[in-house]
C-alpha cells in the first residue's frame, strides 16, 4: 500500500484502502491474518519499523500456531496498536494502550461473539483452513481489524486525513 500522504484521503477513503490492503495481502498468500494486519499498519504509519517487523506476527495465524486460540487478526491488531501506544524499557504504560487493546477485543467479541479462532471459524471444523469459504471469512476479519485499528489512530489524531 503506497500512500504519499494520508491527508490526500478522506477518512472513509483511507479506511477503505487499509481494509483492502490487509485483505489483499492475505488473499494473495503474501501473508496470513496477523502478518497482513501488522504489515498494513506499519505501511500506513509510514514504516516506522523495519520490514522485518512482520516476522513478529508469524506465530499467530490460525489462533496462535494453529492451536485455534486467539484469532490471528486480533493478535496482529494488538501488535499494531503497540506500534503507536506501546512502550519501551523504563517507560510507564500508557492507559491508552490498555483502553485500545480492550476496545479491539470487545469489537471482535461483539462482531463474532468470540475472539477464539476455533469458535469464530467453527463452521469449518478441524484444520480445514484451505476451504475457500473459511479463507474468505478470515480475510474479511483481517480487513475489519486493520480498518478498526486505523480508525482508532485517525480518531486519536495519530493519522491525519483530509
Amino acid at each position: 500500500m503506497t500512500l504519499e500522504n494520508t491527508k490526500d484521503f478522506t477518512k472513509e477513503e483511507l479506511l477503505d484502502k487499509v481494509q483492502a490492503n490487509a485483505e489483499q495481502l492475505f488473499r494473495s498468500g503474501t501473508y496470513f491474518c496477523s502478518e497482513a494486519v501488522v504489515q498494513t499498519i506499519n505501511e500506513l504509519l509510514g514504516k516506522p519499523y523495519d520490514e522485518n517487523v512482520v516476522k513478529l506476527a508469524s506465530g499467530f495465524p490460525i489462533g496462535m500456531g494453529k492451536s485455534g486460540c486467539l484469532c490471528g487478526a486480533v493478535s496482529g491488531g494488538q501488535m499494531a496498536l503497540g506500534m503507536v501506544y506501546g512502550r519501551v524499557e523504563g517507560e510507564p504504560m500508557q492507559d491508552k494502550m490498555f483502553e485500545e487493546a480492550k476496545g479491539l477485543h470487545d469489537y471482535i467479541k461483539d462482531e463474532y461473539k468470540a475472539t477464539c479462532c476455533r469458535v469464530i471459524t467453527k463452521e469449518w471444523a478441524g484444520d480445514n483452513f484451505k476451504s475457500s469459504e473459511r479463507k474468505n471469512h478470515c480475510i474479511t476479519i483481517t480487513g475489519k481489524v486493520a480498518r478498526w485499528v486505523a480508525n482508532e489512530f485517525i480518531q486519536d489524531g495519530k493519522i491525519e486525513v483530509k
